[in-house]
């Protein structure tokens, strides 16, 4: 499974502060009012050559004291149940609170690696009285201040040491091909119309879905993996915490898959949820088809697919070389279509361009039109290769590789789409010193 790193604990400890200093950017809206982290609440980190994903648990909290420590709760126990590994926060201004000792003491039967984290430890002082939280019996204990960032190293080493060992995406013949989406968009119900065969049990109620499933399709000379990343196990958990788990899940899903199948519902078009997922998607440089289902049910005289699609391109540019297929799952309409484009991308991403081909197409065009000048100096691209990984990235080798526009980035990655067929695939280009 992919990595998830879990951050837990009471409001108000630092989560998301932490959270944006593992992820090495501002993305939670950090506030001092309890329950105000509304923001991107998961991103991806590496460290040491591992990757991960860091999820803040603070972000699906609503509500009042009692219903955060019901949420917290069982935050807690789906943390222990999914993640590789969690980060318990606590505060050191605050000592140890009941809630403090109720989340440890589930951490220690829960089995899963835990790291506490004594957060606002600034000066000498609160170093002494931050000692009172080894009595938690975490053998992994430390002190930090996120807000300075004093001591986020020493933390990274020690998640990463839990991480099993960076295998190079596995090289089985077999695409994998993961369905992800928000709760109830229908993604188990296309996971049985392939099949033909009721392998979830699904009902209109979000999160009924039972468990991730990994399964061989075998069938119309089609051959790949179906990851199923389905929603919840069990019914009485609280509905805030359907969208942790989901998004726990589809991190575990965009980590192990080879193309991304995005669903949306027709009716709600693209949320900013959505766009979350498929940045996630793009930032771990998998491949995307996004699906519009439930075309069955809008108005075809106000909506067509077309002003659909235009709408759809505008919102996700500049990465906007995606397929995009409309299905009703409910009605079997163009469900195989959609798989059938999701192995093209998934043959997209592994393609190949030979050097000599490359630098005959793109150099005359480079020619025509060349990078702008850098402060009267004159930038020469001399030379293009592909680099030797399971992504598509270009070197493009160069004088003055640091003073290439973004816009002329945008020309030559135009330029390669144009040529070769990269649909679906996130293109990565790297300016380099000749």
């Amino acid at each position: 499974m992919g990595n998830v790193v879990a951050i837990v604990g009471r409001p108000n400890v630092g989560k998301s502060t932490l959270f944006n200093r593992l992820i090495g950017e501002r993305k939670s809206i950090v506030d001092d009012i309890s329950g105000v982290t509304r923001d991107r609440i998961y991103g991806f980190s590496d460290w040491n050559g591992k990757h991960f994903s860091v999820i803040d648990t603070g972000g699906f909290v609503k509500g009042s004291d009692d219903i955060f420590e019901a949420a917290i709760r069982s935050q807690v126990a789906i943390a222990i149940e999914e993640a590789t590994v969690i980060v318990f926060m606590a505060d050191v201004t605050t000592g140890i609170t009941d809630l403090d000792d109720e989340i440890a003491d589930m951490l220690r039967k829960g089995g899963k690696p835990v790291i506490c984290v004594v957060n606002k430890v600034d000066n000498s002082q609160r170093d002494l009285q931050a000692n009172e939280f080894w009595a938690l019996g975490f053998e992994n204990t430390i002190f930090l201040s996120s807000m300075s960032g004093s001591g986020t190293g020493e933390l990274l080493d020690m998640v990463v040491d839990f991480l099993p060992e960076s295998e190079e995406e596995s090289t089985s013949e077999l695409p994998r091909i993961a369905i992800v989406g928000q709760p109830n968009v229908g993604k188990s119900s296309l996971t049985n119309a392939l099949l033909g065969e009721e392998r979830n049990i699904v009902t209109d109620i979000p999160g009924t879905t039972r468990d991730s499933i990994y399964i061989r399709y075998d069938k119309f000379d089609k051959q790949f993996f179906l990851i199923d990343t389905a929603g919840i196990r069990k019914k009485s958990r609280v509905h805030e915490d359907l969208e942790f788990y989901s998004v726990i899940r589809a991190l575990n899903a965009i980590e192990e898959a080879d193309v991304c199948i995005l669903m949306l519902d027709a009716s709600l078009g693209l949320e900013s949820q959505d766009m979350s997922i498929m940045s996630l998607i793009l930032k771990r440089k998998k491949g995307l088809v996004i699906l519009v289902n439930k075309w069955d049910l809008i108005e075809k005289e106000t909506n067509t697919a077309r002003d659909f699609e235009k709408d759809l391109k505008e919102r996700i540019a500049p990465f906007t070389d995606v397929p995009i297929v409309f299905t009703s799952v409910v009605e079997k309409q163009r469900i195989f279509k959609a798989m059938e484009i999701a192995l093209e991308v998934a043959e997209n991403r592994v393609r190949k361009v030979k050097t000599s081909e490359l630098n005959d197409v793109l150099l005359p065009e480079i020619e025509r039109t060349a990078p702008p000048a850098h402060r009267g100096r004159f930038i020469k691209i001399k030379y293009i290769t592909q680099l030797p990984l399971h992504y598509p990235a270009f070197a493009f080798f160069c004088n003055h590789p640091k003073h290439i526009k973004p816009s002329y980035r945008n020309f030559l990655e135009n330029k390669i789409r144009q040529n070769w067929n990269f649909a679906g695939v996130p293109i990565h280009i790297f300016f380099r010193e000749k």
